[in-house]
Parts: structure tokens; sequence; C-alpha cells
């Protein structure tokens, strides 16, 4: 089956089935030729990872156009240096559960790959389970523009349980962030959520919300959430580097009158924060903004 119960269960419920069905039949189980020429010319991607307590994480890895190499159709190789304080390579010490998402800021295209992933000589091996383009909607046009100054690699990461207030005023500026989600039989997912400034909101310094816009009606994300409640998220602060990694527990709000005070929304996701990694230099190449997409809900 291309889904698992928690995807048909949240498909069943949206109405959309039988959509979900047909966009469903684009899922490969290997690397097509085009999928392959793409991701290797990407300088960034966005791995979903399990950590040995079942938390599940998103991290940013970055290179030159080539660092993601397809060794078969089957196999990628990621080569990228990865901060000690980012779980990444820890979740992959032993072959796990990995998911990857890699974007074209530019085009909006992106792609995605599902499968296990391993670190190994000092870089990461992928077998592939599921690949797919993605829905092409609510991706903010963004051009890279070389690297930060080495200097601010120095900043070392903070570890918290609660957002301080700077970190909520970045969260509150975002119009991107990642999710990673995973469901322990099928294997782990991770995907964007975009709109305008403001679309991710606060609720206190341990919990935070975002409106699920209308997408490809597959629902990879939110039927990992049905069976698993455990997420993680990433915030890019694409001006200054700053990442912001979070692991929590999600759930779904589909209460039709919260809903409608998240505009464009079809419903709402709460996440209840556990752990938050901030890291001054986790981005290290330059992204400067040119467009919204006109996708984006007003707010």
């Amino acid at each position: 089956m291309k889904f698992h119960s928690g995807e048909i269960a949240v498909q069943e419920r949206a109405g959309v089935r039988d959509i979900a069905e047909d966009v469903g039949e684009g899922i490969a189980d290997h690397l097509p030729p085009g999928a392959s020429e793409f991701l290797e010319r990407r300088q960034m991607a966005v791995l979903g990872t399990v950590d040995s307590r079942g938390n599940v994480w998103a991290s940013v890895v970055t290179g030159d156009s080539g660092f993601i190499e397809t060794v078969d159709d089957r196999t990628l190789k990621i080569a990228a240096l990865i901060s000690s304080s980012d779980p990444l390579s820890r979740n992959l010490e032993t072959e796990s559960h990995v998911a990857l998402f890699a974007p074209d800021f530019v085009s909006s295209r992106r792609v995605r790959v599902n499968g296990r992933g391993v670190f190994k000589n000092g870089a990461i091996i992928i077998t592939t389970d599921e690949v797919y383009a993605n829905c092409r909607r609510y991706l903010q046009e963004r051009i890279f523009a070389g690297s930060r100054p080495t200097s601010v690699k120095d900043q070392k990461p903070k570890v918290s349980t609660e957002l301080s207030t700077s970190q909520q005023e970045q969260i509150i500026r975002a119009d991107t962030f990642f999710i990673a989600t995973d469901n322990p039989e099928r294997g782990a997912d991770v995907s964007h959520k975009g709109g305008n400034p403001g679309f991710v909101r606060i609720l206190d310094a341990r919990r935070i919300a975002f409106p699920d816009y209308n997408g490809n009606s597959v629902f990879n994300t939110l039927g990992n959430v049905t069976v698993n409640p455990h997420a993680g998220l990433l915030f890019i602060d694409f001006d200054s580097g700053r990442t912001l990694q979070l692991t929590g527990r999600a759930s779904i709000d589909w209460n039709p009158e919260r809903v409608r005070t998240f505009p464009g929304g079809e419903r709402v996701v709460d996440l209840k924060l556990e752990q938050i990694i901030d890291t001054p230099a986790g981005f290290p190449l330059v992204a400067k903004f040119r467009q919204y997409s006109r996708n984006n809900p007003r707010l």
C-alpha cells in the first residue's frame, strides 16, 4: 500500500481519499533520472531522523552543488559536515529511518526521499523507499549568494526547554519552516510549511500552533502525527543563519471555530515543545529573499 493507516484516516476525514490515491501513483521506490539530476544540483537539504528516545528532529545540511551524490537509483550519498550539537549523526550511527527534503527556492520545485540511512565514513548513505515530488505551493523565492564569514561559526549552540523572547520573535517572523515526523513501522518523513510572516503563532514559551493549508492531499505529515505524535521542526533565519531545532509532540485540531481564526487554514497543528537547539550559525549559506509565494493566504 502507498499509504499507512494514519494517512488514510486523515485523507478520509478531509474528504480527499480519491485525490490522494491519484497523487500516490507518482510515488516511486527509486530515483528517476530527473530526481537524481535535481538533487545533485542542490546546495541544501533538510533531513528528518529519530533519536534513541523516539524524539524526531529536522536538520539542515549544506554544501556545494554535488554534495548530494546519486550512487545508484536506490542510493544517495551526502557529504556534509555535521555539527556535534546536531542530533543528526548520532541518530544515524546505526541504520535508521531517515527522510530528505530538497527544495529549489527559485523554481519552487522540490524532491522528497524517505528510506533508511546511516552515517558512515564521514557521509550519510540513504537507501530509498519512497521518492516523489511535493506540492509546489507556499515556498518563498530566495536565491543563494555565497557563504557567511567563517568567524560566526565560533558561536556555540544553546539547548533549552522553553522559547526565549528572541526565539519567539524569530518564529513569528518566519515565512518558512520544515517539519519531520515518523511512523515507527513505515518510516520518517520531512516536509516544509510556508506562509506570510505571522502564520506560526506562539501560544506560550512551550507551545506553538500553525495552520495546515490545502496541499497535495496525501497528508504524510499529519498521517504520521495521527500514529505517532513526535515531531521535529526546523526554523532557519535566512538573514542571520541562526537555526532553531524544536522537538516535541504534535496534535491536530479539526475544530472549525478555531480553524477559522487561522486564515486559509483547513486544520490547526499544535506542538508542545520538549527541547530546543539554538545554533547561531547553523545555516552557512547566504539566501537573499526575492518574493513570497503567490499562494500564501493573506493573514
